[in-house]
């Protein structure tokens, strides 16, 4: 809201349940890069904001200005949702899905039959500052297990945190369902009964 970036990124190996996650961050290149070093260099999952930058400045990732995260399309959309927002006019469903073109998600099988997931945002247009969304929260944007299927979300995310999205599509696969059953079940079946929107790459 602001006119400032923040990024998300996930990122989650099926075979031993490893993930790793940054949020808020602003001067990070690919925060898909520090997600996957959270994942294999730390004992943790999620970083955020300032902990997760100074984590990536001990790793030897380079700082890069904001300017490089600029762009007109961007910038554009944030003024419409700005102008609308200032004449007390709602936010249609169509600004919505203009809002979510950040995301990027990611879904693999390598040979030996391993799954991975993962998901990178600069999030919604007009956010709060600090507003984290689904993309970088394990089993709502992000979720892989060799047990079941990989997923990687995008759309609503309070919706998709509240539904636990990637995790109930992998669990619904794990009990015995298709994965096409599943996803349909649970983005066109429970995420909108529920007042949300968005789609999934699994």
């Amino acid at each position: 809201a602001a006119g400032e970036h923040e990024m998300d990124a996930s990122i989650m190996e099926g075979r031993g349940l490893n993930a790793g996650a940054v949020a808020s961050v602003a001067r990070i290149r690919n925060p898909i890069d520090l997600a996957a070093k959270v994942m294999t260099d730390s004992e943790h999952v999620m970083l955020v904001g300032e902990g997760a930058e100074e984590f990536a400045r001990q790793q030897g990732f380079a700082m890069t200005d904001s300017d490089y995260f600029h762009t007109e399309f961007r910038w554009q959309q944030l003024q419409r949702i700005k102008e609308k927002e200032a004449r007390q006019k709602k936010v249609t469903d169509q600004d919505q899905h203009d809002q979510w073109f950040s995301t990027v998600g990611a879904v693999a099988l390598d040979q030996r039959g391993n799954l991975a997931a993962a998901t990178s945002t600069g999030g919604t247009s007009n956010k709060r500052w600090g507003r984290v969304g689904d993309s970088p929260i394990i089993g709502a944007g992000t979720y892989a297990s060799n047990h079941s299927c990989a997923v990687s979300a995008t759309g609503h995310g309070e919706y998709f945190i509240r539904h636990v999205v990637a995790y109930d599509i992998c669990k619904r696969v794990e009990l015995g369902s298709s994965l096409a059953e599943a996803a349909d079940v649970v983005i066109n079946g429970i995420l909108k009964e529920a007042g949300g929107s968005g789609g999934v790459i699994a």
